[in-house]
């Protein structure tokens, strides 16, 4: 029979029939058709020594809640030396900071410590990565991808253009989030140190005046020498550029930079575009380019010649810029044991990328060839 059923008044009657006349508790319980058990529990709460029992009672249930609290302020004490900066991290930072340590400590704890609700926690681990998530690593392995492609010298705005090419819709901000997260960044190149300026060149005038940006081809080009290291000595480099695209229409590679280096490299532009017209080919005053068969041979192919003062770089910027791409994209990134190994590298860098998959900024982010191409079939749709 349950005491539930009994009142305070009969439980306390009871208990003075064992404690002031004597009874027994068997004798008592059976008279009164309780248990044993539940008189005993009635004795202990309502008997003489009730008080002494409530007070160890309440000096027990006292202890019991300083030793939780005490566990609680040593936890959370504990906490935030391993938790040192999660708080200025992102949600999902601290969500996994639970995670890792929720077998140590309460999770609802670590919610209130970090500033977290326990529900978006379990939300969150259900499904830790959410689809934004999901897409970012997907991009950013097509964006490795194109990269690598790339020779891993592409920055963010021509990747850009690759992932909208292959029918991926991102912004360029998202890619170069993207890129940075993953430590990809474009190949960065040097400083060309500055030179002494010198006087306007008499004997070949200055007849592009910096006009980068001809409507057609073959109407401007410039050409320029540069030199790459290798074990075996300098290779010397020759460049001839058509303003309209930067396409390198024409190149040498020798071993001495003599006149016999540019000449080759424009008699290659003249064999490939075969001008109709007059073309202005402008160069800096290298020996190479002061010659009498540079003059000559200008002459005899329809080519007029233009100048730029001595030391003045920007005159001739285009091919300044090309050379600076090569030595940033490739050469900065090779060490090259004979002139071979760099002749077969730079062929590889011009005819191979350069002209033919580069995007350049300048051709609406299309590589020069295709920029030409697409010039020539505006042409035959008039």
């Amino acid at each position: 029979m349950s005491s539930k059923r009994y009142p305070e008044e009969f439980k306390i009657e009871a208990v003075r029939q064992v404690t002031d006349r004597g009874h027994s508790v068997a004798q008592v319980a059976n008279r009164l058709g309780v248990t044993t058990h539940s008189l005993y529990a009635w004795i202990k709460k309502y008997g003489p020594d009730a008080g002494q029992h409530q007070a160890k009672a309440d000096e027990q249930a006292e202890i019991r809640r300083l030793q939780k609290e005490l566990k609680r302020v040593t936890e959370e004490r504990d906490i935030p030396k391993k938790s040192r900066g999660v708080l200025r991290q992102t949600v999902r930072v601290r969500y996994a900071f639970i995670a890792e340590h929720s077998e140590q400590w309460p999770v609802r704890w670590l919610c209130r410590l970090l500033d977290v609700h326990p529900s978006g926690f379990y939300s969150w681990r259900r499904s830790p990565k959410s689809r934004r998530c999901r897409e970012d690593e997907r991009l950013s392995g097509l964006i490795k991808q194109f990269w690598l492609e790339s020779g891993a010298v592409y920055g963010y705005r021509k990747i850009h253009s690759d992932l909208r090419e292959c029918g991926e819709q991102c912004g360029p901000n998202r890619v170069h989030r993207l890129m940075r997260n993953a430590g990809i960044r474009a190949q960065v190149g040097y400083r060309r140190p500055r030179h002494k300026a010198g006087h306007v060149h008499q004997v070949t005038p200055n007849l592009l005046q910096r006009q980068f940006n001809p409507s057609a081809p073959n109407e401007g080009w410039v050409t320029d020498i540069t030199h790459i290291r290798t074990h075996e000595g300098w290779l010397y480099l020759a460049v001839v550029l058509d303003l309209f695209s930067r396409r390198v229409i024409g190149w040498s590679m020798q071993s001495r930079i003599t006149k016999d280096l540019v000449l080759d490299a424009l008699l290659m532009a003249i064999w490939r575009r075969k001008p109709a017209g007059k073309v202005i080919i402008h160069s800096d005053q290298g020996s190479q380019y002061t010659s009498h068969d540079w003059g000559a041979f200008l002459k005899a192919h329809g080519l007029e010649g233009s100048m730029s003062r001595r030391g003045n770089c920007h005159d001739n910027a285009v091919a300044e810029s090309f050379f600076q791409l090569l030595k940033r994209e490739r050469v900065k990134r090779k060490i090259y044991t004979t002139r071979d190994d760099a002749r077969a590298d730079i062929f590889d860098y011009i005819e191979m990328f350069y002209n033919n998959r580069r995007r350049h900024g300048s051709n609406e982010h299309l590589s020069p060839v295709e920029y030409e191409q697409r010039h020539h079939e505006r042409l035959e749709s008039v």
